[in-house]
């Protein structure tokens, strides 16, 4: 009876194994015909990080070397105010997210590389501000992760607010993988939950836990550089950079630990395994995750009605291989990936913007409008 036991706990084990690796083994296509194409529409910029549309038609751009770009009337202008920005390796002035009641409170948030505080080096952290002409003004810093290092790697960052409007933000484990992930006492490895005024919400799952930061809505994440709302469930999705493979995409849920480094698809850079399982109990599987890895960055959903054929799939920037990769997506479950727009260039981030088009920025390109053929 004991070895019956054994071997149906090993097939359920198996079955469960097998379900959660599914995923990775649909391939991404080229399809034989794409009916978009692509227009620039901001040129000459370096590694456009992040971007929003202004209501009045503008668009705001953060260039990770530190300068703030505004795009208006056909031309770019360079906004001031800023406070330092720290730039090195993977970080600098990241993402940039407008307050969803902007056109009434001017609300404007931004993720940095920081100096500020103890220690030479920097960390990840967000303030908002408001737009006065060329220069930013009202700056309010509402949170900054420590300790300071001079680590390059694995900052983050991307903004995105919910239905209820709170305040997500990513914070990578800065390079310290055997610590930050998993404790919660201390900041990396996170996504994060502020009030919009940079207030801790009073239900966040570690306020009353001694020492834990308290701004922690998820732990046990690598480096997530994609971050958006499911605008049908209200969900806040990510996807983050794994090691050599195991690029993930989770959906983040309220206190739940999403295993790095203890499981991984992935293996060391140099080929050598950090871990020997994929799954644990009281750590989350990820929706779909990719070997090899695409260095993914950036991502939306495709709800406009000017790509009917795109309707409802996700877009992910792929920095790797240098394209926009489209994944349809079935009951949580992703059935097709398809390679748009190969060799344009690394695809940073992408955009649904208010007029119904997608932007996507390209390091080294700018700004391209993805425009249906019809049009």
């Amino acid at each position: 009876m004991k070895q019956f036991t054994s071997l149906f706990t090993i097939t359920l084990m198996c079955l469960y194994s097998c379900a959660q690796q599914e995923p990775s083994e649909v391939s991404a296509e080229t399809p034989e015909k794409i009916n978009y194409t692509t227009e620039i529409v901001v040129p000459e910029l370096d590694i456009p990080w992040g971007m929003e549309f202004l209501p009045d038609g503008s668009i705001l751009i953060t260039e990770k070397t530190g300068s703030l770009v505004h795009f208006i009337d056909g031309k770019k202008a360079t906004i001031d105010g800023l406070p330092e920005v720290y730039v090195r390796g993977q970080g600098g002035l990241m993402d940039v997210k407008l307050h969803p009641d902007y056109k009434t409170n001017g609300w404007i948030y931004f993720s940095y590389g920081s100096p500020e505080g103890d220690g030479d080096g920097g960390n990840t952290a967000i303030f908002r501000a408001k737009l006065n002409g060329s220069s930013l003004s009202d700056i309010e810093h509402l949170y900054k992760g420590v300790p300071n290092t001079k680590k390059g790697q694995h900052w983050g960052s991307r903004l995105e607010f919910d239905k209820d409007g709170y305040l997500y933000f990513s914070i990578g484990d800065r390079g310290n993988r055997d610590v930050n992930p998993q404790d919660i006492t201390r900041d990396g490895g996170k996504i994060y939950r502020l009030n919009a005024d940079g207030s801790i919400p009073e239900d966040n799952p570690f306020v009353n836990e001694s020492n834990a930061k308290q701004a922690i809505f998820s732990y046990g994440h690598r480096n997530p550089q994609g971050m958006i709302m499911n605008p049908t469930t209200g969900k806040i999705w990510v996807n983050e950079h794994g090691p050599k493979g195991g690029d993930e995409i989770n959906i983040v849920e309220k206190g739940k630990n999403y295993g790095w480094p203890v499981i991984s698809y992935g293996i060391n850079y140099s080929g050598t395994k950090f871990t020997e399982i994929t799954e644990k109990e009281g750590m989350e599987q990820p929706l779909f995750y990719w070997v090899p890895s695409i260095a993914p960055s950036g991502m939306a959903f495709a709800t406009s009605s000017k790509y009917p054929d795109w309707n409802n799939s996700v877009l992910v920037g792929s920095l790797k291989f240098e394209y926009l990769e489209r994944l349809v997506i079935k009951d949580n479950k992703v059935t097709k990936r398809e390679k748009l727009f190969e060799g344009l260039g690394r695809f940073r981030n992408v955009k649904q913007a208010p007029d119904g088009y997608l932007y996507a920025a390209v390091e080294g390109v700018g700004i391209v409008k993805i425009i249906p053929e019809s049009f």
